[in-house]
């Protein structure tokens, strides 16, 4: 007859948990972690400004990018059921990465296209292979929430893109974006998170929470107006970034119709160009016949994986052109107000 040993039992149900949760991979963990807690964290992080704006651009949690699952060769030991499920999804997510427009095709809008303008400085820095360093300034939509992981977001996507099109080349992308934020928050930011990092190119996202909360489009025209000064000033290119196409944005239709206006009379004056955000993704839902679940998120405003990615690469085609323009010595007009990517 044995003797039952409470101390011998704690101790083999204390080895037998901590040799599960060895089997768990981080990217499991933190797939874990983006339920119901990661909202509540995300709640938490907004600011008391952006709590009190209900229909404001909120800003994302912390994620972490999927990592490669362990095959079960390499780990018999794992089980199947629960733990087998989540790695499956690991690898779900970490394959979509590179099938996302298997899925749905990135297509440009047809007709209508203009040229971005030159980008000097970029294609100055690639030309005498010199580092180049862009920043994505902005909100939510810059910073990535509704992305399943970092990776996801439209910065690093771009960042991505650009590195395979010049692989000898020093790029980086510097995710600027804050949610929550509009052109005044940015403004008090505009030093330590943008100038400081002494860019060669800024793409600037902005105006989608001025829609949102009803504020004066031409207070925020005229931020934006005195923001690319600074950033010009300091030696960069400049391409503004106009608000989404989404269900939240479209309530506010007299208001985003001001908001894109102004902003390329500001373009126009100040000779940068605007990527029309909004009028690319409204043709992706108009035109194309894509379903808006497929680009926005449940929540009605905020980008998926595959709206992020194509936006990315669109934008990412109009920098690697405008680039191979002024480096073949084709003349680019440096006054265009929009551009339409091809």
């Amino acid at each position: 007859m044995s003797r039952y040993c409470p101390f011998r039992l704690s101790i083999l149900l204390t080895v037998s948990a901590a040799g599960l949760a060895l089997l768990l991979p981080a990217s499991v963990l933190a797939l874990h972690a983006q339920t119901a807690p990661q909202q509540a964290a995300q709640q938490a992080a907004l600011s008391d400004s952006a709590k009190t704006e209900s229909k404001a651009e909120r800003k994302p949690a912390e994620t972490t990018s999927p990592q490669p699952a362990p095959s079960a060769a390499a780990n018999p030991a794992v089980p199947k059921g629960v733990t087998g499920k989540a790695i499956e999804k690991v690898k779900e997510v970490a394959k979509s990465a590179s099938d996302i427009f298997n899925r749905v095709p990135c297509l440009p809008p047809k007709g209508g296209s203009k040229s971005m303008g030159s980008l000097p400085r970029v294609a100055s820095k690639l030309v005498a292979g010199l580092p180049v360093v862009i920043v994505a300034f902005g909100s939510s939509s810059t910073q990535g929430y509704g992305a399943t992981s970092p990776d996801f977001n439209y910065p690093n996507r771009l960042a991505a893109q650009l590195r395979r099109q010049y692989p000898t080349a020093s790029i980086s992308v510097v995710n600027a974006g804050k949610g929550g934020e509009d052109a005044p928050e940015m403004m008090k930011r505009l030093e330590t998170s943008v100038l400081d990092m002494h860019p060669d190119l800024v793409i600037w996202q902005v105006g989608t929470n001025a829609v949102l909360r009803n504020l004066d489009p031409a207070e925020t025209a005229k931020l934006v107006e005195e923001g690319i000064g600074r950033i010009q000033a300091a030696g960069a290119d400049v391409v503004l970034i106009d608000p989404q196409y989404s269900p939240r944005v479209n309530e506010h239709a007299e208001s985003a119709g001001k908001m894109m206006s102004l902003l390329n009379k500001v373009a126009e004056l100040r000779k940068v160009g605007v990527f029309p955000r909004f009028a690319v993704m409204k043709d992706w839902h108009e035109k194309q016949a894509i379903p808006i679940e497929n680009f926005v998120i449940s929540d009605g405003l905020h980008m998926s994986d595959w709206g992020y990615a194509c936006f990315a690469q669109l934008l990412g085609d109009d920098i690697i052109k405008s680039v191979g323009q002024i480096k073949l010595g084709v003349a680019v007009p440096a006054d265009v107000r929009a551009y339409r990517p091809m």
